[in-house]
């Protein structure tokens, strides 16, 4: 369209350029497509142990984790795959020494974290509160350690003086045979397995926790990884014929809980009698004083796990 000057000439009227569509940069693609790790200080004991840097700016826990929420919900709006780790300030300082870092730096917090990020215990970040992911994380990282320090105490056992063969190996496939007896024992329902095992010197005791299903259809459901946990912890019991056992409650529809166990002795597993599972369960273990049974609970012999058959 066009419109005529006071001196009768015509002149086009500007128009005006339409606005471009804002197209994401290559850069922010590329953001979109870097995945991210956030390490979180998960209690009030590490986050303690932070403040003693001059360069941490945050003063209390629990408005420093509100803050790392909010910092994973922006990541996850933002597209990026997000992974939550734990940051241990004793390993982070033991970091910064092996690598000549200065601790109270935000490279060396940032170094350390893409450390963790490759060889420590994450989980994805998948929208649930931030409490709930580190309870998990907690979880996943004290069976990691748990993990780290049976297999340590496997492979220094070396071979047997006497036929040569590996013991750690050797103790291995027995604990996977026991495991798989012990879950053939408990049939169908809900399973929760703990195996137990005295530690060195200096150390707590090995725990080890594993859930499994098992249909009416014959079909086993358990967690791979757990179930290494499981053998491994099982095994440096077995190979150093360390204190120890195993608790195995199952539950059924419509059934009462039961619960069974088995002691380590010998290297092998040898079941308690029905007295002895009982007072297990029902004597406090610091004290020694008897407690109440648990209600709706039956206590139960464990069974010969070299014999075939279910309940």
């Amino acid at each position: 369209m066009a419109h005529t000057t006071d001196r009768g000439r015509q002149r086009p009227t500007r128009r005006s350029k339409p606005t471009p569509r804002r197209r994401p940069t290559a850069r922010r693609r590329l953001r979109r497509e870097t995945p991210s790790t956030v390490a979180v200080l998960a209690d009030e004991r590490a986050f303690a142990a932070m403040r003693r840097y001059r360069t941490f700016h945050f003063d209390d826990h629990a408005t420093y984790l509100r803050q790392v929420e909010s910092l994973l919900r922006s990541l996850a709006a933002r597209g990026t795959h997000t992974s939550v780790a734990l940051f241990d300030p004793a390993r982070y300082e033991e970091y910064c020494a092996d690598s000549h870092l200065d601790p109270d730096t935000a490279a060396g917090r940032t170094r350390y974290t893409a450390d963790v990020a490759a060889t420590g215990t994450r989980i994805t970040y998948d929208g649930r509160p931030l409490a709930h992911l580190l309870t998990e994380l907690v979880d996943e990282a004290e069976q990691q350690a748990t993990w780290e320090h049976a297999s340590a105490l496997l492979t220094r056992d070396g071979d047997c003086a006497s036929c040569g063969e590996d013991i750690g190996r050797a103790a291995f496939a027995r604990a996977s045979h026991l495991l798989r007896r012990l879950v053939e024992t408990a049939g169908r329902g809900s399973h929760h397995l703990v195996c137990s095992v005295h530690g060195e010197q200096g150390h707590g005791p090995l725990v080890a926790v594993l859930h499994a299903t098992c249909t009416d259809d014959g079909l086993l459901h358990l967690g791979e990884a757990a179930a290494l946990v499981f053998c491994t912890v099982l095994a440096a019991g077995i190979a150093a014929d360390r204190a120890g056992g195993v608790v195995l409650r199952t539950t059924r529809p419509g059934q009462r809980e039961s619960v069974r166990g088995w002691c380590l002795d010998g290297g092998d597993l040898r079941p308690l009698t029905e007295a002895e599972v009982f007072s297990a369960y029902c004597t406090d273990a610091r004290t020694g004083e008897p407690v109440p049974p648990e209600h709706g609970v039956d206590y139960r012999a464990g069974v010969p796990l070299d014999e075939e058959g279910t309940e």
